[in-house]
């Protein structure tokens, strides 16, 4: 029999402290798994919260197709005092407020909002994010890999050809494909 057990407190300090009881601490303390919180790995926020939306629309049978990327942009700005709970509880209420075929940012819970928006910086300085960089030359590589062929991209990426168009259009990439361009004759 193998017993998994987890906290965010350290152990070893309260077994020094006498508030945990030592015997138990070396029965537990067998392989030790470290995971930083949920704010500290923002780069997991949206995998998990597709992981959620799955894992639901199994559980209920309803069919949400995905997220806003409103949603992503919110999340991964966002404190997470509850760590993974918490952004599981956020799109159980999403999942459920919404009635279409893509979570929206106005089905999200009205906390989430309000403490995001306290703590926006109106926006500037994300257009110079890493994570902007990042993704927009993720972009670019990818249609330069695939010729400019939005569909090759898309499928390349794992998103949708929809997705890709509106990535596209918020970074400001245009890519043509190579037959496409003028070239003299």
């Amino acid at each position: 029999m193998r017993i998994v057990a987890a906290t965010n407190r350290s152990l070893s300090e309260l077994v020094k402290q006498h508030l945990f009881r030592e015997d138990l601490f070396y029965r537990l303390d067998v392989v030790k798994v470290s995971l930083p919180p949920l704010a500290s790995r923002r780069e997991d926020v949206p995998l998990l919260v597709e992981h959620f939306i799955r894992r639901l629309n199994e559980r209920t049978g309803k069919r949400i197709e995905g997220r806003s990327d409103d949603i992503i942009r919110l999340l991964v700005k966002y404190d997470f005092p509850g760590n993974v709970r918490e952004l599981e509880n956020i799109i159980e209420h999403a999942f459920v407020m919404c009635h279409g075929p893509v979570m929206e940012l106005e089905h999200l819970p009205e906390r989430v909002l309000a403490r995001a928006s306290k703590s926006e910086d109106d926006g500037a300085g994300m257009a110079d994010s890493p994570l902007h960089h990042a993704e927009a030359a993720a972009i670019i590589d990818a249609l330069r890999k695939h010729d400019g062929n939005r569909r090759e991209t898309a499928a390349y990426l794992g998103i949708n050809k929809t997705t890709l168009w509106r990535k596209m259009k918020k970074y400001g990439i245009t890519y043509l494909r190579p037959k496409d361009k003028d070239t003299p004759a």
